[in-house]
């Protein structure tokens, strides 16, 4: 009897855990329920929301019109560069203009806003708990500022570069089969980057190839006469007009018209040294005082929510954390998505982003880029 009788308490102890437990995970729940349907209410009184995106037409139209249905509001995407929106939106601020809300980047574009003082906590605009619950995400929950944590700007994809891309009419097979093969003379003319000055892909590119080659190398790459510009697609038509051989630094979104105008412009996948982690355009952060701060927040939580992720990833051809969210369609593209291929593990061994790298080696290469570049 008194066997069973401590089973029972056993049990009955149990069961009051797993209840409690229940409990709290259904208030959790309600309560956060009830803080949506009141933001989103209130952002019904704001009318709009500002977000600086990147420049593609695709996510201009499919992204802005799908979330303008959703929510009844309207959606100012303001299509450009990184560091071009980044830029605005900080004079804007020391001016004491509040214009933009959100603010999209790649690695290092957002760091000069946080550094000073002019992005909000990004958790407090964290509200649905699939946005807030860790476990939706590869790898946890990962943030570009990663130094001292501070959280500010979040990073929601994970890939790799994408590899050069080359006019298969012009570069036979086996011509490059390393970065070390760029500088032969016969290319001289014939190679575009994307603007390295900055923090773009480009830029992304030259560090890693400042930390697996060396500054000597990069200094014979930029006697190769280099077509650098910021525009992808100019790099693009260099391409399929025979202008240019290869193109490093270059997305694929510039490229995919072409390809399938069955022109002959192919990725370079034969690169030995291979390429580096990437978060492409995938940082995210909100603006101290945003003007609209309700619509901000439902902005957040639809855009790390499953539809928002399915729809940003395939409109820039790069690979969401989110594990809800099918990604395995990037392989074709040669840049598969981490969470298909790898482990965090294994992938931080290879991560060529955020704030540590950024301080080590993007920067410094950048910097580099601006002496030797003319």
């Amino acid at each position: 009897m008194t066997q069973w009788s401590a089973l029972r308490r056993s049990f009955k102890h149990s069961l009051l855990v797993v209840t409690a437990i229940l409990c709290a995970v259904i208030a959790y729940s309600a309560e956060s329920q009830d803080e949506w349907t009141k933001t989103v209410e209130a952002t019904r009184k704001e009318a709009k929301i500002v977000v600086a995106g990147p420049p593609t037409a695709v996510l201009r139209k499919q992204y802005k019109e799908t979330f303008e249905q959703k929510f009844g509001i309207e959606m100012e995407l303001i299509s450009a560069p990184g560091p071009q929106n980044a830029g605005k939106a900080a004079s804007e601020f020391k001016a004491g203009v509040r214009y933009f809300d959100v603010l999209h980047g790649g690695s290092g574009t957002l760091e000069p806003l946080m550094n000073e003082n002019m992005l909000a906590s990004f958790a407090e605009y964290m509200i649905l708990p699939e946005v807030k619950d860790s476990r939706q995400w590869w790898g946890g929950h990962i943030w570009e500022d990663n130094v001292k944590n501070n959280r500010f700007i979040y990073s929601f994809s994970a890939d790799f570069s994408v590899p050069p891309f080359f006019n298969a009419d012009l570069l036979k097979p086996g011509e490059i089969n390393s970065y070390d093969d760029l500088l032969s003379p016969k290319w001289k003319g014939k190679i575009g980057f994307f603007e390295p000055r900055v923090p773009s892909a480009g830029q992304g590119l030259w560090g890693f190839l400042m930390k697996i080659k060396g500054k000597e190398f990069l200094q014979k790459l930029a006697q190769q006469d280099l077509f650098i510009t910021r525009d992808g697609q100019q790099l693009a038509v260099g391409l399929a007009k025979g202008t240019l051989v290869i193109a490093l630094g270059l997305s694929q979104r510039f490229v995919d018209p072409y390809i399938k105008a069955n022109l002959p412009i192919k990725a370079l996948t034969t690169i030995k040294e291979g390429t580096g982690g990437s978060n492409g355009f995938g940082t995210v952060a909100v603006m101290r005082n945003a003007p609209h701060p309700n619509a901000a927040k439902v902005y957040i939580n639809w855009l790390l929510g499953k539809e928002g992720q399915e729809l940003y990833s395939r409109a820039l051809t790069q690979g969401t954390r989110r594990l809800d969210v099918d990604t395995k369609w990037l392989a074709k593209f040669n840049t598969p998505a981490a969470k298909d291929v790898t482990t965090p593990e294994e992938y931080e061994k290879v991560r060529f982003y955020g704030e540590d790298i950024i301080t080590e080696w993007r920067e410094p290469a950048g910097e580099f880029a601006r002496k030797i570049l003319k």
